[in-house]
């Protein structure tokens, strides 16, 4: 089945493509500076600000009372700068389910142009207390009063949003509708906490893409001036994952994939503070003034609209999406290729081939009935917290509700495989099949759901399709009927090909502060919030899928030591010609 004159051919292209690639590093873009020191930031009022706002508004879940008295406290304050203010109000999920948020948004018109700068700062804590959240408010409001007597050659847009504790609603909200040309987004986060936790210019985004580089090298220069910080930004294999599987728990994440460059400056990282109220003055000063110079700087900036395409940067390279997609294009080539042809070898040798297809066509079927169950209980409201972005550790626990929710999907998973096996019972097409792992049917099916699985995720994002090179090329041996291998090795084999996904997930646990717990919960409020769409869940779905047809066929190797089966001759007994013990290669290739 398994032609790997074929298999070697097909990597002609590759060697082209990484040539290519090569030849295509380009250099990043220069940040934007300023000689303007930010001294109007005055730290000490912004502090007692925080503390005065801490002791009045304690308890600020989404949407409740307390989160609605500080919105209007906010508008006050910003109306008493002289900004023009409007406050926007809108029903979105959140931590608690859907509730009525409101946006206080702040405008003070630009001098020359209309294209906006954006400042968004959440106000809303899923734990009461939490006054290290709180100091982005603290700062923006700083903010507003710096800019009441100071000319800007740009339209300022000051945000204070609802929802940012869990499911970013406000800042998704507001990136709908900016109400004008959107230059550049700083997403204000922790400003105050005593815990630093990097990076702390943060660009990722729950869509394909990461931010502008240009504004990141921007935000991370003022950061450096005002706090000696580092002007690293996150490593290459962390830009990799995040492009592959977009995920990220901060409000920029909501931003960008409306097309606005958007970063969040927190000194806890996209996480964010949790729950902590120890917070200092030095700290805010040092990143409040990051803040004032990074507006100055992008202010003051000459030139087109900010790149917000996928692109990784590593070191003094940039390496564009379009070459990425082109080298690994052409390494899931040799699968695609030698699919195909196995497809074909196996049904000129007359196997099952309806029967094995719809085998596994329905491998799918638990995952995708499992995910329905969970948009069910999102778009009921019968799970109490399903929004659409991920949360953090914090936030991630939704009770003993969600987990009876959870435990419904799990047995709609779990009993739609044996109405699976119901369902090829009842359609007869189990009678000829025989041990999937001895099937030359089997094992081009199989090989034909991975390509076209792989090539359909190459054409939505190159970068998630890279991670699934090394599996789709270890399950051409596995697949292959004729590569006989220990069960051990083969079930290893598939092992290894779930590597990447693997270690996807450990990275994601570990850099929003999950347990294994919220890891089952944040995985169904994501799926149940609709954040990866239809599309994404039937990708999804059969990749674990034909990760599952793997595991059967590697658990039913035939032993190495089983007597090889009887082959039976063609034509009188007598004769002794070409093909008396079976089909010749000649003969099958025809």
């Amino acid at each position: 089945m398994l032609d790997l004159r074929v298999y070697r051919a097909a990597f002609v292209p590759a060697v082209l493509a990484a040539v290519i690639t090569a030849f295509s590093l380009g250099s990043p873009p220069r940040a934007a500076t300023t000689t303007l020191a930010p001294d109007a930031f005055q730290s000490s009022r912004a502090y007692a600000a925080l503390r005065d706002l801490a002791d009045s508004y304690p308890s600020r879940r989404p949407g409740s009372p307390g989160d609605e008295a500080l919105a209007r406290n906010v508008a006050a304050q910003m109306r008493s700068t002289g900004l023009q203010v409007s406050s926007e109000r809108f029903s979105a999920q959140t931590i608690d389910g859907k509730r009525t948020l409101t946006n206080v948004v702040g405008v003070r018109p630009g001098s020359l142009t209309s294209r906006r700068i954006v400042v968004i700062a959440h106000r809303d804590a899923a734990v009461p207390g939490s006054t290290a959240d709180l100091s982005s408010t603290a700062a923006l409001l700083e903010l507003a009063r710096v800019y009441s007597g100071r000319e800007l050659r740009r339209t300022l847009v000051l945000v204070s949003t609802s929802g940012g504790s869990g499911g970013d609603a406000g800042a998704r909200e507001f990136a709908r509708h900016p109400g004008g040309p959107v230059d550049a987004v700083l997403v204000l986060g922790d400003m105050a906490g005593t815990k630093l936790r990097g990076p702390q210019v943060v660009p990722w985004s729950n869509a394909e893409g990461i931010s502008s580089i240009e504004l990141q090298k921007t935000v991370q220069t003022a950061l450096h001036e005002e706090t000696g910080l580092p002007e690293a930004g996150p490593s290459s294999l962390a830009q990799w994952t995040r492009l592959a599987v977009p995920l990220t728990v901060g409000e920029q994440g909501e931003v960008v994939p409306q097309g606005l460059p958007a970063v969040l400056l927190s000194a806890s990282g996209e996480r964010g503070p949790g729950a902590e109220r120890a917070v200092t003055e030095f700290r805010l000063n040092g990143f409040g003034r990051a803040a004032l110079r990074a507006i100055t700087a992008l202010d003051a900036r000459h030139g087109g609209p900010l790149n917000v395409r996928p692109a990784v940067l590593s070191g003094p390279n940039v390496l564009p999406s379009w070459s990425v997609a082109l080298l690994v294009g052409t390494l899931l080539l040799p699968v695609f290729v030698t699919a195909i042809d196995a497809f074909a070898r196996a049904s000129r040798r007359r196997q099952p081939m309806t029967a094995w297809v719809v085998w596994v066509a329905t491998s799918a079927l638990p995952f995708l009935l499992a995910a329905g169950m969970a948009l069910l209980l999102g778009v009921t409201g019968l799970l109490p917290a399903a929004p659409h972005a991920p949360v953090a550790g914090g936030a991630a626990d939704f009770g003993g509700a969600g987990w009876i929710c959870l435990a419904v999907v799990v047995a709609v998973g779990v009993a739609a495989f044996p109405l699976r096996r119901y369902l090829l019972g009842a359609l007869a097409l189990r009678a000829d099949m025989g041990p999937a792992g001895d099937s030359m049917g089997a094992g081009a099916s199989i090989l034909l759901l991975v390509s076209l699985v792989s090539v359909g995720v190459w054409f939505a994002n190159p970068f998630a399709a890279a991670l699934l090179v090394p599996g789709a090329h270890i399950a051409l041996f596995v697949a292959a009927p004729e590569v006989r291998l220990r069960r051990w090795v083969a079930v290893a084999l598939v092992a290894l090909a779930a590597l990447p996904g693997l270690l996807v997930l450990a990275y994601y646990t570990h850099q929003f502060g999950l347990s294994l717990s919220q890891v089952l919960a944040t995985a169904l409020q994501v799926v149940a919030g609709g954040h990866f769409g239809l599309a994404g869940l039937l990708g999804w779905s059969y990749l674990f899928g034909a990760l599952v047809c793997l595991i059967v066929v590697a658990w039913s190797q035939r032993p190495l030591d089983e007597e090889p089966p009887v082959v039976v001759t063609r034509g009188p007994r007598s004769y002794a010609g070409p093909g008396s013990l079976g089909g010749t290669e000649s003969a099958l290739r025809r």
